[in-house]
Formats: structure tokens, C-alpha cells, sequence
């Protein structure tokens, strides 16, 4: 059975859906009986040598992490040599100061100008995080934009819908705002999400079903 390494430090601000988040991801890989679970908040578990006995890490993680730049290449590494990276929501808030991190997830966050209900569109409904949602659907979330990404650097999944927010409250010139994306980076894969603010998502169907197609998509499974 694949293990899968969930890292929940914060060294910024700490999100309250943490201890929920690990029990989801949990009974995921027990019910799939894809994977295994081990939620830690140790640096030192990330380690090259203790690294290589994953299949996927998960990165729930917020502000500049206490890890020694040999981890941090480590991170990079373990994906480019193959294996999955799956970043939930503030896993685009952590490490701006590696910016091959930001490279590898594919932007970093710069401000949550909107924390509503909105509107979000799927632009892929074929994929395994994606093929059970609505080309529509409405959700309440603290909604992130980035900076340093591009849609032309990853696969756009979900995006939000323009029309639902006050769009002068934005934060890029080209009001592109993807919620969910996902790329192959060398010969590892990585998907993140936005989506997860709140305490109470990770209860839902749908969104549980979003993360589990995330990671076995993600492990090539």
C-alpha cells in the first residue's frame, strides 16, 4: 500500500480545519485502501532519507517553515524524481523564500480579497478530482488569488466565476482566478486546491471526492 506523509506545520497563521483535515485524509486512504496515511508536524520528518519511503506529500502548511535548505531541496527533489505533491489551500502560503517551491506548486498566494459564497466554474470535467462536481456550483470560501502563476504553466481544474464576485476588490490585471490546478513537474506530479478553508468542507461529499481524485491522481493510480 502507497504511504502518503501529510506535513500540518504552521508557522504562520494556523488554520482551525487542521485536526479535521488529518482525520479526512485518514479514513480516505483507508476506505480507497489506496494509501496510508502519517499526519506530522516534525520538520525533522522531512528528511531525504525518511522522503523516499513516500509515494505522495501533502502540504497543509503555513509561513516560512523551519527547514534547513537541504529540506527544502529534498521537497522539490522528491517530486522531480517522481513522486506526488498535493497542496491544500495555504499550501500557497509557506516557503516564499525557496522560490523553486513556488515554481514546482505553481504560484504563491497574495491576498483572500473575497470571503463569500461564489460561484466557480469546472474547466475540466473529465478529471478524477473533478468528473463528479457540477460544470457549476456554488460555495462558500475564503477565496485565495495568486501571484507568480499562470495557466499557461499548469491545467486549470476549477476557476472561479467572475460574475459572482465585486471584481474590483481583485488582485491580478488579467482577473484570472483558478481555484484548483494540476502538472506534471519533471517526472513527479503535483494538485493543489483552494479550496478548504473551512472547518466544515472537509465534512463534504463533494470535496472529499475532490482531494481522493487529487491524490490518486496525482500517485498515477
Amino acid at each position: 500500500m502507497r504511504k502518503v506523509i501529510a506535513f500540518t506545520h504552521s508557522a504562520g497563521f494556523r488554520h482551525s480545519y487542521i485536526p479535521t483535515a488529518v482525520e479526512v485524509l485518514v479514513k480516505l486512504g483507508e476506505r480507497s485502501k489506496l494509501f496510508e496515511v502519517f499526519a506530522t508536524e516534525e520538520p525533522s520528518d522531512l528528511d531525504p532519507e525518511r522522503l523516499s519511503s513516500y509515494s505522495a506529500l501533502v502540504f497543509i502548511t503555513t509561513g516560512e517553515l523551519p527547514l534547513s535548505d537541504e529540506q527544502k531541496r529534498a521537497i522539490v527533489d522528491f517530486v522531480r524524481e517522481g513522486g506526488a505533491f498535493i497542496g491544500v489551500h495555504n499550501a500557497a502560503d509557506t516557503l516564499y523564500n525557496f522560490r523553486e517551491y513556488g515554481e514546482m506548486l505553481g504560484g504563491y498566494f497574495i491576498a483572500h480579497p473575497w470571503t463569500q459564497v461564489v460561484k466557480v466554474r469546472v474547466e475540466d470535467l473529465t478529471h478524477p478530482s473533478t468528473r463528479h462536481l457540477s460544470p457549476t456550483f456554488e460555495v462558500l470560501e475564503e477565496v485565495y488569488t495568486f501571484r507568480d502563476w499562470s495557466r499557461e504553466k499548469t491545467h486549470v481544474l476549477i476557476s472561479l466565476d467572475n460574475s459572482s464576485v465585486d471584481l474590483s476588490k481583485g488582485t491580478r490585471p488579467d482577473n484570472d482566478y483558478a481555484l484548483a490546478w494540476c502538472h506534471n513537474y519533471g517526472r513527479g506530479r503535483v494538485f493543489y486546491t483552494a479550496f478548504g478553508h473551512f472547518t466544515w468542507l472537509w465534512r463534504q461529499d463533494w470535496f472529499q471526492r475532490h482531494l481522493l481524485g487529487g491524490l490518486v491522481w496525482a500517485m498515477g493510480l
